[in-house]
C-alpha cells in the first residue's frame, strides 16, 4: 500500500501587534500618578521637619544663579548673629503682620484684590516657601504649589524659624543670597553690625534686587528706607514684633 505525502502545514502569519508592549491603562496611570504624587508630597513633608534643625544647604534657584554667574555670594547666620534692627525692617517691608496671620494675610490679599492685582500680597512665609522648595516666575501651578504647602510650614515651624530661613535664602542682589552676604557685599560689614538705617535700605531693595543698590540709593530707594525705619518702629511698639523678637 501507497503511502501518500503529507501535506506541509501552513505556517501561521505572524501577529504583527505580538511583541509590541501594551500601553498602560488609564486607570495605571492614575495609580502611577498618585504614587507620584503622595512620594512628592512624603518627600516635602521629609524637607519640613528637617529644616526645623538643619540649614536649606541650597535652593533651586541659588543654584541655577550659581551656574549662571559662575559662583554666588552666601553666607549663612543665625537670627541671634543678625543685628535686631534686621528683622523687624524686613518684616515691616515685607509683611507687616507676619506675627498674626497663619501663612495667608488676607486683608492684604483683599487690598490686592481691590486693587485689581497691581500689588502683591504674598507674606513672607509664602515667599520661604517658594524660595527653598518651588521656582521663581509667576505660573498658576506654582501658585497653587505654594498655597498648598505655606499652611505645612506654618504648622511645623516656628515664626523665628520661617524667618531666619527667609533672611539667609532671600536674594539682596546679583548673585548675593542672604543677609550676612549683603550686608558684607554693600557694607563691608557683618550682619550684627547692620544700623536700622541700612538694614531697612537692605529691605528696600528686596523687591528688586537686581537694579536696586542698597550702597548707592536713588532717591525712591532712600525714601522708601525711611517708611521701613518707621514701620520697624512701629511693629516693635506696637507688639508685631514679639513673634521673633522677645
Amino acid at each position: 500500500m501507497v503511502k501518500q505525502a503529507r501535506k506541509p502545514r501552513k505556517k501561521k502569519a505572524a501577529n504583527p501587534v505580538a511583541g509590541i508592549p501594551r500601553m498602560p491603562s488609564a486607570r495605571q496611570m492614575l495609580r502611577w500618578a498618585g504614587r507620584g504624587l503622595v512620594g512628592a508630597a512624603a518627600f516635602f513633608l521629609l524637607l519640613v521637619l528637617v529644616y526645623t534643625v538643619l540649614n536649606p544647604p541650597m535652593t533651586a534657584y541659588m543654584l541655577a544663579e550659581s551656574v549662571r554667574y559662575g559662583g554666588i555670594k552666601h553666607d549663612w547666620v543665625s537670627l541671634e548673629e543678625m543685628s535686631a534692627e534686621v528683622p523687624r525692617a524686613v518684616v515691616a517691608a515685607e509683611d507687616a503682620n507676619f506675627c498674626l496671620h497663619w501663612g495667608f494675610d488676607m486683608a492684604a490679599i483683599r487690598e490686592a484684590i481691590d486693587q485689581g492685582g497691581t500689588r502683591g500680597a504674598s507674606t513672607l512665609t509664602q515667599q520661604t516657601v517658594k524660595n527653598v522648595f518651588l521656582w521663581h516666575g509667576r505660573s498658576w501651578p506654582r501658585k497653587a504649589l505654594e498655597a498648598l504647602m505655606t499652611p505645612v510650614v506654618e504648622l511645623v515651624w516656628t515664626k523665628r524659624r520661617t524667618l531666619e530661613i527667609y533672611l539667609n535664602v532671600a536674594e539682596f542682589g546679583q548673585g548675593v543670597f542672604g543677609i550676612e552676604a549683603a550686608a558684607q557685599h554693600y557694607f563691608g560689614i557683618p550682619a550684627r553690625e547692620l544700623s536700622g538705617a541700612r538694614a531697612a535700605l537692605l529691605a528696600a531693595a528686596l523687591p528688586d534686587p537686581k537694579d536696586r543698590n542698597p550702597a548707592r540709593p536713588s532717591g525712591y530707594l532712600r525714601k522708601r528706607a525711611r517708611q521701613i525705619a518707621e514701620g520697624a518702629d512701629t511693629i516693635r511698639a506696637d507688639g508685631r514684633a514679639d513673634c521673633f523678637q522677645g
